[in-house]
């Protein structure tokens, strides 16, 4: 059965392109911290228009409760969204990867 993963990454300001990237390595180097390819990562990239912010996070929240884990890009803790997030995961027992800044 394959894990669930969840990714959660900063994205204001950034290209589509680079976080399409960024998502592919985080889901490699998730694949090295849980010892398995058997991964499906959930699809948390939306393009919201003019989503509100808050209501972004409810949807992630609602994406969260199917993963088994959830990894971190670097930067979390500089976006608001990605605490909120890790703070949920933590709370509810989610297992919590994080990964390095790279060069």
């Amino acid at each position: 059965m394959p894990i669930k993963l969840y990714i959660s990454q900063p994205m204001r300001g950034r290209e589509y392109d680079d976080i399409i990237r960024e998502r592919k390595q985080l889901i490699a180097d998730a694949a090295v911290a849980l010892q398995t390819d058997d991964i499906r990562p959930l699809e948390t990239l939306h393009r919201t228009g003019k989503a509100k912010p808050l209501a972004m996070l409810g949807r992630s929240v609602e994406q969260m409760a199917e993963a088994d884990a959830v990894i971190f890009a670097a930067g979390w803790r500089d976006a608001r969204g990605c605490r909120c997030e890790r703070m949920i995961a933590a709370e509810y027992g989610l297992r919590i990867l994080d990964t390095q800044p790279r060069g």
